[in-house]
């Protein structure tokens, strides 16, 4: 009966708050069951099933065993009807996941459909988005996948009257990358990324990029400012 398999996955979610409890449910083989979960047909179950993930990944433990299920997540989250609460479930796993660099490999697939959610969805699904994006970009390893995605609506986000959390975090973004291509070793090759790429938006053809920063040295936010000057400063 899904409506008993929700309930039980929100009292799981909820005994997982507390950091006793997600080692009792992994030492009593709770995460493949809850991990199985994330195949159901039922959305609301599967959401559920992600929110229990959630709360047992603050638990280096837990993530060792929640890793294999990333590419189902994934999946999960390209699927999802757009902003729904499923996807923003799924993209808060993600987020956990990929606090360390251990297992960002396993997030490559999807980064073009990270970017078709940050250009088509809702302010809280491009926050949820860009948090995944900030953790995979401070990970020097990922710096050329994701300077080769297209996201032509990339310039909208460094916008003043755009919404400060989106705007701090795509800022932030961009630093990490310039901040990894700097510290290449000069084997970032131009010829290699297509335009509307992010590294044409960046680098290639960065005037309006440059252009949008310099307007936003006049933001009223201080955090703001302090990443367009470390942009502009790499």
């Amino acid at each position: 009966d899904p409506l008993i398999q929700e309930q039980a996955l929100i009292t799981l979610s909820n005994s997982a708050a507390f950091s006793v409890n997600q080692d009792i449910i992994r030492n009593l083989g709770g995460l493949s069951v809850i991990g199985g979960m994330l195949s159901d047909c039922v959305p609301k179950v599967k959401e559920k099933a992600l929110n229990a993930l959630n709360n047992l990944s603050m638990n280096i433990k837990n993530q060792e065993e929640i890793q294999v299920y990333i590419v189902q997540v994934c999946r999960n989250v390209e699927s999802a009807p757009l902003n729904s609460d499923l996807q923003l479930a799924g993209l808060r796993l993600l987020t956990n996941m990929s606090v360390t660099s251990d297992y960002h490999h396993k997030m490559i697939n999807s980064i073009p459909c990270l970017f078709h959610l940050l250009s088509e969805g809702t302010e809280r699904t491009q926050i949820q988005v860009l948090k995944v994006l900030v953790n995979l970009s401070a990970n020097p390893a990922m710096t050329r996948h994701l300077l080769r995605a297209k996201v032509p609506s990339l310039l909208l986000l460094f916008d003043n009257c755009i919404n400060r959390d989106i705007l701090l975090r795509a800022l932030v973004f961009a630093a990490n990358l310039k901040k990894n291509m700097n510290n290449e070793d000069g084997t970032m090759i131009q010829d290699q990324y297509s335009e509307h790429s992010i590294f044409s938006t960046l680098c290639r053809d960065s005037t309006p990029f440059a252009q949008k920063l310099a307007s936003l040295l006049h933001h009223p936010d201080t955090e703001v400012k302090e990443q367009v000057v470390r942009i502009l400063t790499q």
